[in-house]
């Protein structure tokens, strides 16, 4: 930045010398928009102290700008999009190119529900108390950049303990009234996508919007995926002090579901398929309204209101990979599939007030909010399809459960970034919630009776964060944060008959902590950080016995788990000659999550599994990457290791037969991304993803989309052109 800085401020003394010599003639000059890049390529940046009306000293957080990065952007690979914040655990589950399933420090990745997902500040997680997955899925081509704020400052944003990940789309330049980008990408199976944007000023107007679209085949048979996206956003600058804003958002795919595999189906074929009348398809819309009002120099209000609405929808045949998929051999007809339905309307309005003081001549900071949400989610599941082969949600009877999942919260939230000398800084914060969710429905076959379920969420949360500026390339800093995460729809429904739910569940609640090192030196980044989350009231089932004897299943908190560890990124330019540049990087996490004071049941008895580890928790994960720049065009070689993980809280050591339980072995990948930026309106963007070939899966999930071994893509190529004009 300090290149760009030098630049900008020469640009800035010429035009200014050249105006004063023909200020007599009172001429003006339109210049031309020129764009200057640094040598600096693909670092990752921390959010400054304050990031709008967020408040980040004291914090691990990372940006990372897709246009910097070489990466498979077409088919947003979450392991080189965010190859660069280490310890991240990335789940494959939906095929190339749909929804990004991540998570950190221990925590469950399936669909990045641990985490507050936001894009351009908009909550999406389609319902933050019924089932808290993010099904909305924008395309990679469509991000600027991705930042990621960890745990610790959950109490400005929410409670999870995953932390904020926030995509942010990119923006119209309002230099010019009008215009456009298309990127076009084809690929390996049958990849194929084209992007398409708008954009620009017309007086106080800023608009902007894309449409996108997207076919794959799929690497495994019966794996083709259809994707669509449209975005819309109107920004009114009303004065220079305020501005409103609406946008819209849309994303919608469908999926052809291949199905689980045993073991010994994975090492004989990894891309075969189980299952050929397998479907899932979201469609989610993001509506949201904002205002922005800079009430004074030190007072800054932002409203936002949104809304995630729409459906969940899966049409399948939910058995393990042992139980095949056939005609009856008399009838030649396939068995009726299962239906199943999430209807989601969730509503959030939040406002937040930032206002700067002074405190013995040092400037600080405050922010304090609120939050509401009304969220109403209506589920229905096993409802009896057709026997056909194609996505069809008709059914042939009733679902088996219907239920709703009615949730009213609030939250009210104050922070303080207090400026205690130059280089100190310290940062409080409260977070209190207080709210009620009700399920409300039928299950058939189970007792009307003991179906309805309340459940009250009231939590006053505490944390504090500190920094320490040794100097402007040094700063320490660290944090200690509550954290809860809701009973959801999926912890209190039960699986069948002979199961029964505590009706006195309780949230998970616990910390994250954090102590970490971040230093920028010429052509070196470091960012080392120790941390420790302790994740209380896990969810599990236990077994029972009834007044006569007979054993049933008792879903119910099971236990406690803590996951410690170290997150070390280490960036920088090997060399530097001319028009050459050399620069490389590791992001690399040590990583220890272990149950505790926790029994899980197994079979007809429960189990003591304090001291396993963690399912989908890698004691060690690494990603290095060596990129090689002349001019415009880069090349960077990735290589990703991922340690061995287990698939249950009883870390069963060998694989069971229907491949359900089991170790997940480790696994390392080699990618190779290159970037040609042609002229200032054309770039080139080639992909080999696992280059080697390599085998691997990432996890074997217990429930949805089936339990079993699911493949990750083998060797696949793709090449992205794009034109900006």
């Amino acid at each position: 930045m300090k290149i760009l800085g030098s630049i900008s401020i020469a640009v800035l003394l010429l035009a200014s010398d050249s105006f004063a010599q023909s200020s007599d003639t009172l001429r003006t000059q339109q210049l031309r928009t020129v764009e200057v890049r640094s040598a600096r390529f693909g670092e990752a940046r921390s959010l400054p102290d304050q990031q709008g009306t967020y408040l980040m000293a004291g914090r691990r957080t990372e940006v990372i700008r897709l246009a910097d990065t070489d990466a498979d952007v077409a088919q947003k690979n979450p392991r080189q999009l965010l190859a660069r914040v280490p310890g991240v655990f990335v789940y494959d589950m939906d095929g190339s190119g749909n929804q990004i399933n991540v998570a950190t420090r221990g925590l469950d990745a399936h669909r990045s529900w641990e985490m507050n997902m936001r894009y351009n500040g908009v909550l999406t997680n389609s319902d933050m108390y019924g089932y808290p997955a993010s099904h909305f899925s924008p395309p990679g081509e469509s991000l600027e950049r991705i930042e990621l704020v960890r745990g610790t400052a959950s109490l400005q944003y929410g409670a999870q303990f995953g932390g904020m990940l926030n995509m942010v789309s990119k923006q119209a330049d309002t230099t010019r009234r009008f215009g456009f980008e298309s990127i076009g990408s084809v690929g390996s199976y049958g990849l194929r996508s084209t992007y398409n944007a708008v954009g620009g000023r017309v007086g106080k107007l800023t608009y902007y919007g894309y449409a996108y679209w997207r076919h794959s085949d799929g690497y495994r048979q019966n794996s083709r995926s259809d994707a669509q996206a449209l975005f819309a956003s109107l920004r009114y600058q009303a004065s220079s002090r305020l501005s409103l804003s609406v946008e819209v958002a849309r994303s919608t795919y469908l999926y052809q579901i291949p199905g689980p595999l045993t073991d010994s189906m994975f090492r004989a074929d990894p891309r075969q398929a189980t299952r050929n009348r397998n479907y899932f398809s979201p469609d989610i819309w993001v509506p949201s309204v904002r205002a922005d009002w800079q009430l004074t120099q030190r007072t800054r209000l932002q409203w936002i209101t949104s809304a995630v609405l729409g459906v969940r929808n899966s049409v399948l045949i939910d058995a393990f990979a042992t139980v095949s998929d056939q005609p009856d051999p008399v009838t030649n007809q396939y068995r009726q599939r299962q239906v199943d339905a999430d209807h989601f309307n969730s509503y959030t309005s939040e406002v937040r007030l930032l206002h700067r003081f002074q405190v013995v001549g040092l400037t600080s900071t405050a922010v304090v909010g609120a939050q509401l949400m009304h969220n109403d989610l209506h589920r229905q599941q096993l409802g009896k399809g057709t026997t056909g082969s194609d996505y069809d949600m008709s059914l042939t009877a009733p679902f088996g459960r219907d239920l709703w999942y009615y949730t009213r919260n609030g939250a009210v939230f104050a922070e303080v970034q207090l400026q205690l000398t130059r280089k100190l800084t310290l940062s409080p914060g409260v977070r209190i919630e207080r709210g009620l969710t009700r399920m409300r429905g039928e299950i058939t076959s189970y007792d009307p009776g003991n179906v309805p379920n309340d459940i009250s969420h009231q939590f006053t949360l505490l944390g504090v964060s500190g920094q320490y500026r040794v100097n402007e390339a040094v700063r320490l800093y660290g944090g200690w944060s509550q954290a809860y995460r809701p009973v959801i729809f999926k912890d209190i429904i039960p699986a069948s008959t002979y199961e029964q739910v505590d009706k006195n569940l309780r949230d998970a609640s616990g910390y994250n902590a954090e102590l970490g090192m971040e230093g920028r030196w010429k052509g070196l980044h470091v960012n080392m950080s120790l941390f420790d989350v302790l994740y209380r009231n896990r969810m599990g089932t236990l077994v029972q016995t009834t007044a006569t004897g007979q054993p049933y299943t008792f879903r119910t908190t099971i236990g406690d788990s803590r996951s410690q560890g170290v997150e070390l990124l280490v960036e920088g330019q090997l060399m530097s000659s001319g028009r050459w540049l050399v620069s490389g990087f590791t992001s690399t996490a040590l990583m220890d999550a272990r149950y505790l004071n926790a029994n899980v049941s197994a079979g007809t008895e429960n189990r003591n599994v304090t001291g396993n580890q963690v399912e989908s928790a890698p004691r060690f994960t690494s990603r290095n990457g060596l990129t090689f720049r002349y001019r415009t065009a880069s090349l960077t070689a990735q290589y990703s290791y991922v340690g061995m993980t287990y698939s249950d809280a009883l870390n069963t050591p060998v694989a069971s037969a229907n491949g359900a339980k089991g170790p997940v072995p480790a696994y390392g990948v080699w990618d190779l991304n290159a970037t040609w930026r042609a002229t200032s309106w054309l770039h080139v963007r080639g992909s080999v993803n696992n280059l080697l070939n390599s085998q691997y899966f990432t996890k074997r999930p217990l429930f949805y989309p089936g339990p079993g071994v699911w493949p990750s893509d083998g060797r696949n190529a793709v090449l992205s052109v794009g034109i900006k004009i």
